[in-house]
């Protein structure tokens, strides 16, 4: 309780000295503004039940073509404009207090479309890459939704070495490629038997997500479920 007061107090006293300010308009008071948070795009409309992409017929040709190992992915954005801007900051210029304003649009998308889970798995960070940028961006909004959701986290999942960032794949299939044996769940119990959130940032190709799952449903996870800040349509 003692620790938990300082801390409150250490935040307000930083908020004095440096008040927090939209990353979008700068506007003063928090770090993602309500108008700002308003005009975000989100990824609605007629979508594949499964891979959250828009539908432009009758059925999903991505996941004909690509099927996945998720029962179904969702997001809460589209990955343009804004969006971009935010997961940029997030990720790369050391902006984690929008950690618990990005972890509140995940944890309402994930009440809004029903999705249930005995546990959230955050997509793991390559340790060289996690070491630069102090910290994993999934598993910071892993831990956020988990503390408003109350679904315990587990990074049950490890990358193996340091594959080539999915940013630098050229191409869906060079992306696809990458992500083949990259994964391994080094904590099986922790998901065996068990529904599972499997948790990022964005959705591109989803062949991360994919690659995730596959390992996850091996380690005898019951079902895995994909829910991300944003989606690449």
């Amino acid at each position: 309780m003692v620790t938990r007061s300082l801390s409150r107090l250490g935040g307000v006293a930083l908020d004095l000295l440096y008040p927090p300010r939209c990353v979008l308009c700068e506007k003063q008071g928090s770090f993602l503004c309500e108008a700002c948070r308003e005009s975000l795009p989100r990824a609605e409309g007629r979508r594949c039940d499964v891979c959250w992409l828009p539908l432009r017929g009758p059925e999903c040709r991505s996941c004909a073509e690509h099927p996945t190992a998720l029962t179904r992915l969702r997001s809460v954005y589209r990955y343009e404009g804004g969006v971009r801007t935010l997961v940029h900051a997030f990720k790369f210029r050391g902006q984690s207090s929008l950690g618990k304003p990005l972890a509140a649009e995940l944890t309402r998308c994930y009440a809004d479309h029903g999705l249930e889970a005995d546990v959230i798995v955050p997509v793991p960070l390559a340790v060289a890459r996690k070491r630069g940028r102090g910290y994993n961006q999934a598993s910071l909004l892993a831990r956020e939704v988990s503390r408003q959701t109350g679904v315990p986290v587990s990074e049950a999942l490890r990358r193996r070495g340091n594959a080539t960032p999915q940013a630098q794949s050229a191409t869906a299939e060079e992306r696809r490629r990458n992500v083949i044996g990259a994964f391994t769940v080094a904590r099986p119990g922790e998901v065996a038997g068990r529904r599972v959130l499997l948790l990022d940032d964005v959705a591109t190709t989803g062949a991360t997500l994919n690659a995730c799952a596959v390992e996850l449903l091996n380690a005898g996870a019951a079902e895995v479920v994909g829910l991300t800040l944003a989606r690449e349509d």
